[in-house]
């Protein structure tokens, strides 16, 4: 197929390299121009200057941008996906974003001739790197089941959730569970290493028993050896706990711990922490037992 990628990130670079390594032509759009230079000296393709140009002649149309107005910015205006995409055509959005967002993008498409789903990825670079992510989808079935053998390049877990929406508000549960489990590994490492366990077998008696989880077991070594220059940004899990607890608001919930995990990283941020691992939440928490 001919298929469109907009946005080139940590995420976007290796998903639509395996879109391209499954045989499909891609062209590819990305703000700075050099990494999608880059993109196509690496894995082939082409590149386009505008989103419109990208969306051209694809039939799919991926994004994986960084919020509710980079999706704005690259779907609406002269230079923007709408105003090339053809009729029929598919658009698919992997950015996590406000549930309302993927409802007037479906809006919006439908008006331009299109078709739209709204598709949050689950798995960090590590799983986009490894064609592991788990997709989590809203939309139509028939929009559904026509993009998931395209989607299958770089996911290894392609499920619709429900109508447009469910698959943004699939990812706002992952995301709270998530930090509910990093906030309390980070706490718990907080008295193994008071009291001189050894790190490494405290993880291994650990995944061995209810505790076990993919955080335990993949950020656990690291959060107690103070590593954070990898994996999936503090800013960007602020940002994602933030249109949480937008939407538990517009739903009448009160969601405690991931008001308060969202405070935490606000204050990581203010403290030039943003770029860092997720995992970085238990800077905090040594930094409130220093004081």
């Amino acid at each position: 197929m001919k298929l469109a990628f907009i946005g080139l990130g940590v995420m976007g670079f290796p998903m639509a390299g395996h879109l391209q390594q499954a045989g499909h032509e891609v062209c590819v759009y990305n703000r700075h121009a050099d990494k999608a230079a880059t993109w196509v000296s690496r894995h082939g393709g082409t590149r386009a200057a505008t989103p419109a140009l990208a969306a051209k002649d694809a039939v799919m149309v991926m994004l994986c941008v960084g919020n509710d107005d980079d999706v704005r910015a690259v779907v609406y205006g002269a230079e923007g996906v709408l105003a090339g995409i053809k009729p029929g055509a598919l658009l698919v959005d992997h950015t996590t974003t406000s549930a309302l967002l993927a409802e007037e993008l479906a809006v919006a498409a439908s008006k331009a001739g299109a078709r739209f789903i709204d598709a949050p990825v689950s798995g960090g670079q590590l799983g986009a790197e490894n064609g592991a992510l788990t997709v989590m989808i809203g939309g139509i079935a028939a929009d559904v089941a026509a993009a998931a053998p395209v989607l299958a390049a770089y996911g290894k877990k392609v499920t619709r959730m429900g109508p447009i929406g469910a698959g943004q508000r699939c990812k706002m549960v992952n995301q709270i569970c998530v930090i509910g489990a990093v906030q309390g590994i980070a706490e718990g490492l907080m008295i193994a290493k008071k009291a001189g366990l050894d790190i490494p077998t405290l993880i291994e008696v650990l995944a061995g028993g209810a505790a076990q989880s993919w955080q335990l077991q993949n950020r656990a070594q690291t959060m107690a050896e103070g590593k954070f220059d990898f994996g999936f940004a503090a800013q960007w899990m602020h940002k994602d706990l933030g249109i949480c607890l937008d939407e538990a608001e517009q739903q009448g919930l009160n969601l405690p711990l991931t008001e308060q995990v969202h405070k935490v990283y606000e204050t990581l941020l203010a403290d030039g922490f943003g770029r860092c691992d997720s995992s970085v939440v238990i800077k905090a928490l040594e930094s409130r037992s220093r004081s």
